[in-house]
Protein backbone atom coordinates (compact mmCIF):
# COMPACT_ATOMS: atom_id res chain seq x y z
CA UNK A 1 0.00 0.00 0.00
CA UNK A 2 1.46 3.42 -0.90
CA UNK A 3 2.38 5.66 2.01
CA UNK A 4 1.22 9.23 2.47
CA UNK A 5 4.72 10.44 1.59
CA UNK A 6 4.85 8.43 -1.62
CA UNK A 7 1.38 9.66 -2.60
CA UNK A 8 2.38 13.27 -1.99
CA UNK A 9 5.56 12.71 -4.00
CA UNK A 10 3.54 11.25 -6.87
CA UNK A 11 1.17 14.23 -6.90
CA UNK A 12 4.09 16.65 -6.80
CA UNK A 13 5.80 14.82 -9.66
CA UNK A 14 2.65 14.92 -11.77
CA UNK A 15 2.24 18.64 -11.11
CA UNK A 16 5.86 19.34 -12.02
CA UNK A 17 5.54 17.34 -15.22
CA UNK A 18 2.68 19.59 -16.27
CA UNK A 19 4.62 22.80 -15.66
CA UNK A 20 5.86 24.27 -18.90
CA UNK A 21 3.52 22.09 -20.98
CA UNK A 22 0.54 24.42 -20.88
CA UNK A 23 0.10 26.73 -23.84
CA UNK A 24 -2.00 29.85 -24.12
CA UNK A 25 -5.14 29.54 -26.26
CA UNK A 26 -4.85 31.19 -29.64
CA UNK A 27 -5.95 34.82 -29.50
CA UNK A 28 -6.02 34.98 -25.71
CA UNK A 29 -4.77 38.15 -24.06
CA UNK A 30 -2.35 38.11 -21.18
CA UNK A 31 -3.66 39.56 -17.94
CA UNK A 32 -1.14 42.03 -16.45
CA UNK A 33 -1.84 40.61 -12.99
CA UNK A 34 -0.99 37.05 -14.07
CA UNK A 35 2.81 37.11 -14.31
CA UNK A 36 3.33 33.34 -14.20
CA UNK A 37 0.50 32.33 -16.49
CA UNK A 38 2.15 29.27 -17.99
CA UNK A 39 2.80 27.80 -14.56
CA UNK A 40 -0.72 28.73 -13.43
CA UNK A 41 -2.29 27.09 -16.48
CA UNK A 42 -0.28 23.95 -15.79
CA UNK A 43 -1.43 23.92 -12.18
CA UNK A 44 -5.03 24.59 -13.27
CA UNK A 45 -4.79 21.58 -15.58
CA UNK A 46 -3.46 19.49 -12.70
CA UNK A 47 -6.19 20.66 -10.32
CA UNK A 48 -8.89 20.09 -12.94
CA UNK A 49 -7.70 16.55 -13.60
CA UNK A 50 -7.90 15.74 -9.88
CA UNK A 51 -11.27 17.46 -9.60
CA UNK A 52 -12.80 15.58 -12.53
CA UNK A 53 -11.35 12.27 -11.38
CA UNK A 54 -12.13 12.51 -7.67
CA UNK A 55 -13.76 15.58 -6.17
CA UNK A 56 -16.53 16.26 -8.70
CA UNK A 57 -17.80 12.63 -8.75
CA UNK A 58 -17.71 12.48 -4.95
CA UNK A 59 -19.59 15.79 -4.71
CA UNK A 60 -22.23 14.56 -7.17
CA UNK A 61 -22.64 11.35 -5.19
CA UNK A 62 -22.97 13.37 -1.99
CA UNK A 63 -25.74 15.47 -3.56
CA UNK A 64 -27.59 12.36 -4.77
CA UNK A 65 -27.65 10.57 -1.43
CA UNK A 66 -27.98 13.57 0.93
CA UNK A 67 -31.29 15.43 1.29
CA UNK A 68 -31.17 19.17 0.66
CA UNK A 69 -32.04 20.14 4.29
CA UNK A 70 -29.16 18.00 5.54
CA UNK A 71 -26.73 19.60 3.09
CA UNK A 72 -27.93 23.04 4.20
CA UNK A 73 -27.21 22.06 7.81
CA UNK A 74 -23.73 20.84 6.86
CA UNK A 75 -23.00 24.11 5.03
CA UNK A 76 -24.26 26.08 8.04
CA UNK A 77 -22.03 24.03 10.35
CA UNK A 78 -18.85 24.69 8.37
CA UNK A 79 -19.74 28.34 7.90
CA UNK A 80 -20.13 28.70 11.67
CA UNK A 81 -16.97 26.68 12.34
CA UNK A 82 -14.90 29.16 10.33
CA UNK A 83 -16.72 32.27 11.51
CA UNK A 84 -14.09 33.10 14.14
CA UNK A 85 -11.89 34.06 11.17
CA UNK A 86 -14.41 36.74 10.21
CA UNK A 87 -14.63 37.93 13.82
CA UNK A 88 -10.85 38.32 14.04
CA UNK A 89 -10.68 40.23 10.77
CA UNK A 90 -13.49 42.51 11.94
CA UNK A 91 -11.03 43.78 14.55
CA UNK A 92 -8.13 44.03 12.12
CA UNK A 93 -10.28 46.13 9.78
CA UNK A 94 -11.68 48.34 12.53
CA UNK A 95 -15.24 47.10 11.99
CA UNK A 96 -16.14 47.21 15.67
CA UNK A 97 -19.91 47.29 15.18
CA UNK A 98 -19.72 44.24 12.94
CA UNK A 99 -17.40 42.64 15.50
CA UNK A 100 -20.06 42.86 18.19
CA UNK A 101 -22.74 41.65 15.80
CA UNK A 102 -20.60 38.75 14.59
CA UNK A 103 -19.70 37.64 18.11
CA UNK A 104 -23.44 37.58 18.86
CA UNK A 105 -24.14 35.71 15.62
CA UNK A 106 -21.53 33.08 16.40
CA UNK A 107 -22.79 32.65 19.97
CA UNK A 108 -26.43 32.31 18.90
CA UNK A 109 -25.76 29.83 16.11
CA UNK A 110 -23.36 27.77 18.23
CA UNK A 111 -25.86 27.45 21.10
CA UNK A 112 -29.42 27.87 19.84
CA UNK A 113 -28.38 26.68 16.38
CA UNK A 114 -26.88 23.46 17.82
CA UNK A 115 -23.27 23.89 16.81
CA UNK A 116 -24.16 26.01 13.79
CA UNK A 117 -26.29 23.38 12.03
CA UNK A 118 -29.16 25.87 12.08
CA UNK A 119 -29.00 29.61 11.48
CA UNK A 120 -31.36 31.34 13.95
CA UNK A 121 -29.04 34.38 14.06
CA UNK A 122 -30.16 35.47 10.61
CA UNK A 123 -33.80 35.37 11.73
CA UNK A 124 -32.77 37.45 14.75
CA UNK A 125 -31.42 40.13 12.39
CA UNK A 126 -27.71 39.42 12.90
CA UNK A 127 -26.27 39.93 9.43
CA UNK A 128 -23.68 37.49 8.11
CA UNK A 129 -20.28 38.87 7.05
CA UNK A 130 -17.33 37.25 5.34
CA UNK A 131 -13.85 38.62 6.00
CA UNK A 132 -10.41 37.09 5.68
CA UNK A 133 -6.85 38.24 6.25
CA UNK A 134 -6.12 38.60 2.53
CA UNK A 135 -8.98 41.10 2.39
CA UNK A 136 -7.59 42.79 5.51
CA UNK A 137 -4.19 43.21 3.86
CA UNK A 138 -5.95 44.73 0.85
CA UNK A 139 -7.79 47.16 3.12
CA UNK A 140 -4.41 48.11 4.57
CA UNK A 141 -3.19 48.95 1.06
CA UNK A 142 -0.95 45.95 0.39
CA UNK A 143 -0.84 45.11 -3.35
CA UNK A 144 -2.02 41.70 -4.49
CA UNK A 145 1.17 40.49 -6.11
CA UNK A 146 0.85 38.07 -8.99
CA UNK A 147 -2.14 35.79 -9.50
CA UNK A 148 -1.44 32.24 -8.36
CA UNK A 149 -3.13 28.91 -9.00
CA UNK A 150 -2.31 26.95 -5.85
CA UNK A 151 -2.13 23.14 -5.96
CA UNK A 152 -5.39 21.65 -4.63
CA UNK A 153 -6.48 25.03 -3.18
CA UNK A 154 -7.25 26.79 -6.46
CA UNK A 155 -7.16 30.51 -7.38
CA UNK A 156 -5.29 32.97 -5.18
CA UNK A 157 -2.60 35.63 -5.30
CA UNK A 158 0.52 36.29 -3.26
CA UNK A 159 -1.34 38.47 -0.76
CA UNK A 160 -4.19 36.02 -0.23
CA UNK A 161 -1.85 33.04 -0.07
CA UNK A 162 0.02 34.73 2.77
CA UNK A 163 -3.32 35.53 4.42
CA UNK A 164 -4.18 31.82 4.65
CA UNK A 165 -1.72 31.42 7.52
CA UNK A 166 -3.25 33.84 10.09
CA UNK A 167 -6.74 32.80 8.95
CA UNK A 168 -5.85 29.23 9.83
CA UNK A 169 -4.76 30.25 13.31
CA UNK A 170 -7.99 32.20 13.80
CA UNK A 171 -10.24 29.30 12.78
CA UNK A 172 -11.55 26.71 15.22
CA UNK A 173 -10.55 23.74 13.08
CA UNK A 174 -7.01 25.14 12.92
CA UNK A 175 -6.76 24.65 16.70
CA UNK A 176 -7.75 20.97 16.62
CA UNK A 177 -4.76 18.82 17.52
CA UNK A 178 -6.24 15.44 16.60
CA UNK A 179 -4.97 14.79 13.04
CA UNK A 180 -7.75 12.32 12.21
CA UNK A 181 -10.50 14.70 13.30
CA UNK A 182 -8.83 17.60 11.53
CA UNK A 183 -8.44 15.60 8.32
CA UNK A 184 -12.07 14.45 8.51
CA UNK A 185 -13.30 18.02 8.88
CA UNK A 186 -11.07 19.22 6.03
CA UNK A 187 -12.27 16.51 3.62
CA UNK A 188 -15.92 16.97 4.58
CA UNK A 189 -15.67 20.74 4.16
CA UNK A 190 -13.99 20.30 0.78
CA UNK A 191 -16.69 17.92 -0.49
CA UNK A 192 -19.48 20.16 0.82
CA UNK A 193 -17.91 23.24 -0.76
CA UNK A 194 -17.46 21.44 -4.07
CA UNK A 195 -21.10 20.31 -4.00
CA UNK A 196 -22.19 23.92 -3.59
CA UNK A 197 -20.25 24.82 -6.75
CA UNK A 198 -21.77 22.08 -8.93
CA UNK A 199 -24.43 24.43 -10.40
CA UNK A 200 -21.64 26.52 -11.93
CA UNK A 201 -19.78 23.65 -13.60
CA UNK A 202 -21.59 24.14 -16.89
CA UNK A 203 -20.41 27.76 -17.05
CA UNK A 204 -16.77 26.74 -16.66
CA UNK A 205 -16.98 23.68 -18.90
CA UNK A 206 -18.62 25.60 -21.74
CA UNK A 207 -16.17 28.53 -21.62
CA UNK A 208 -13.78 28.91 -24.57
CA UNK A 209 -10.92 29.32 -22.09
CA UNK A 210 -11.95 27.80 -18.74
CA UNK A 211 -8.74 28.95 -17.05
CA UNK A 212 -9.25 32.56 -18.15
CA UNK A 213 -12.94 32.40 -17.15
CA UNK A 214 -12.11 31.16 -13.63
CA UNK A 215 -9.35 33.75 -13.28
CA UNK A 216 -11.60 36.64 -14.32
CA UNK A 217 -14.41 35.55 -12.01
CA UNK A 218 -11.94 35.23 -9.13
CA UNK A 219 -10.59 38.73 -9.78
CA UNK A 220 -14.13 40.13 -9.77
CA UNK A 221 -14.99 38.42 -6.50
CA UNK A 222 -11.79 39.42 -4.73
CA UNK A 223 -11.88 43.03 -5.95
CA UNK A 224 -15.49 43.26 -4.80
CA UNK A 225 -14.62 41.78 -1.42
CA UNK A 226 -11.73 44.19 -0.82
CA UNK A 227 -13.39 47.34 -2.13
CA UNK A 228 -16.83 46.69 -0.65
CA UNK A 229 -17.65 45.72 2.93
CA UNK A 230 -17.48 42.08 4.03
CA UNK A 231 -20.67 40.87 2.40
CA UNK A 232 -20.73 37.13 1.66
CA UNK A 233 -20.15 36.37 -2.02
CA UNK A 234 -21.88 33.00 -2.21
CA UNK A 235 -22.75 33.49 -5.87
CA UNK A 236 -20.44 34.34 -8.72
CA UNK A 237 -20.59 38.08 -9.46
CA UNK A 238 -21.67 39.62 -12.72
CA UNK A 239 -22.81 36.36 -14.28
CA UNK A 240 -25.93 38.20 -15.48
CA UNK A 241 -28.16 35.30 -14.49
CA UNK A 242 -31.10 35.77 -12.14
CA UNK A 243 -31.20 33.37 -9.22
CA UNK A 244 -34.08 31.34 -10.60
CA UNK A 245 -32.15 30.46 -13.79
CA UNK A 246 -29.26 28.88 -11.90
CA UNK A 247 -29.65 25.12 -11.47
CA UNK A 248 -29.98 23.69 -8.02
CA UNK A 249 -27.16 21.49 -6.74
CA UNK A 250 -29.58 18.55 -6.85
CA UNK A 251 -30.01 19.05 -10.60
CA UNK A 252 -26.30 19.58 -11.13
CA UNK A 253 -25.53 16.34 -9.31
CA UNK A 254 -27.62 14.27 -11.71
Amino acid sequence: MPTANSTSLTLLTLACCLVGCASLPEGSKRDPRDHVERFNRSMYKFNSALDHAVLRPVARGYVKVTPHPVRTGVSNFFSNLGYTKTIGNDLFQGQFRDFGSDVGRFAVNTTVGIGGVFDPATRFGLEKHDRDFGQTLGKWGLPTGTYLMLPLLGPSDVRDAFGLIPDRFMSIDGQISDPILQASLTVSDKVNGRANLLPFDHMVDSAYDPYGFVRNIWFQKRDHKVLVEGIPDDKLPDDKLPDDTLPDADDAGK
